[in-house]
């Protein structure tokens, strides 16, 4: 008998927008006034992917598996660390049923990329691009994300996992 498994996991992450740092979003870099600050390359979008798949699967977090405390991650690429985390995902058994993902920003407008960043996040966890979905919400002026002053982003993702009984 096979026993299937469904997990849900939710991911979020914020951070400060900056005049002197490139903004990735999804693994793409989108012409913006400003970027994001972090410890590696700043994707927010990647990093609530990453936490919401890495809770699904309840193999832990993305500060447990690149602590920002540790040089060698200063600048990473958060496709690479996507990456790695999807591999490990998937060698615990997990698949991908889908990701449905969120970005808070005010500027710059996000529907004219988004199919090149749902592309590229499905193109990272070897999907189809039917099973990714991302939509961009303004802040109306609120708050840092609405005074542009930061990015934040939410993904939910359903992962299955089949278990022979």
């Amino acid at each position: 008998m096979v026993n299937t498994t469904i997990r849900i996991g939710l991911g979020t992450d914020l951070h400060a927008l900056s005049k002197n740092r490139k903004l990735f979003l999804g693994g793409i870099e989108i012409p913006a006034a400003k970027g994001e600050l972090g410890h590696s390359d700043g994707d927010a979008l990647l990093h609530a992917i990453a936490d919401a798949l890495l809770g699904a699967s309840g193999l832990g977090d993305i500060g447990s598996y690149f602590p920002p405390e540790e040089k060698k991650w200063k600048d990473a690429d958060s496709r690479f660390l996507l990456k790695q985390i999807w591999t490990d995902v998937k060698k615990a058994g997990w698949s991908l049923n889908n990701l449905d993902c969120v970005i808070e920003i005010e500027k710059p407008k996000i529907l004219p990329w988004r199919q090149k960043i749902i592309a590229s996040i499905a193109e990272i966890l070897e999907t189809e691009t039917s099973r990714v979905f991302v939509k961009a919400k303004t802040n109306e002026k609120l708050d840092a994300v609405g005074s542009e002053n930061a990015v934040k982003t939410y993904c939910t993702c359903l992962l299955m996992r089949q278990v022979q009984e």
